[in-house]
């Protein structure tokens, strides 16, 4: 009967020793998904997530792309606009001043003819009056030549003493300068006293 009783309790202390294994088993893997008893789902429900967190990696990655190129094109479109812009930028003007040519041929053509070189002269006159039009409708001004030499508006190609000048005031005007809407697009050609 002890023999029994021994072997009984050996078995008990064995079902005691695996419980207690289970139990600290059960702990561990609770302390490792959050506290809550395993069942076994969670690699299924990560999957599932990583799915997810990829296919919305993709469609952004699509988005970024899509919105990349349109921006490629956009900018593309906006260059060949300029490019156009810039080919044609002088269009308006040179219109306008066909209609001087058109006058200064037919001009030529009448002084030919009648060798009338007054008429000619009037002819260029009120062509040159017709170009100076044109040219203050583009905001274009004659620089002032009176005065004083100013390195801005002048360009100064030589010196000369003037008994009617003052010193580094302008003495001769060589070539008429311009301004377009303030800018200087041609200074004046000019000698300058020097005593």
């Amino acid at each position: 009967m002890q023999d029994k009783d021994i072997k009984d309790e050996v078995l008990e202390e064995d079902i005691n020793k695996e419980e207690v294994k289970e139990e600290a088993h059960e702990h561990e893997h609770e302390h490792k998904h959050g506290g809550h008893t395993c069942c076994g789902k969670h690699g299924h429900k990560h999957e599932e997530e990583t799915k997810k967190l990829k296919a919305e990696i993709e469609t952004l990655k699509n988005d970024y792309l899509r919105k990349q190129a349109e921006f490629q094109n956009f900018t593309k479109r906006k260059m060949n606009e300029v490019e156009e812009l810039k080919k044609f930028a002088s269009e308006k003007i040179i219109t306008q001043l066909l209609g001087s040519l058109d006058n200064f041929e037919r001009a030529i053509e009448a002084s030919n003819e009648s060798k009338d070189f007054d008429s000619l002269l009037q002819g260029v006159e009120m062509i040159v009056r017709n170009l100076k039009d044109i040219m203050t409708g583009e905001g274009v001004e004659e620089i002032s030549t009176e005065g004083t030499f100013n390195p801005e508006y002048h360009h100064a190609v030589g010196v000369e003493a003037s008994e009617d000048k003052n010193e580094d005031e302008i003495v001769k005007v060589l070539q008429k300068g311009y301004t377009m809407k303030g800018k200087v697009i041609r200074p004046a050609m000019v000698t300058v006293c020097k005593k």
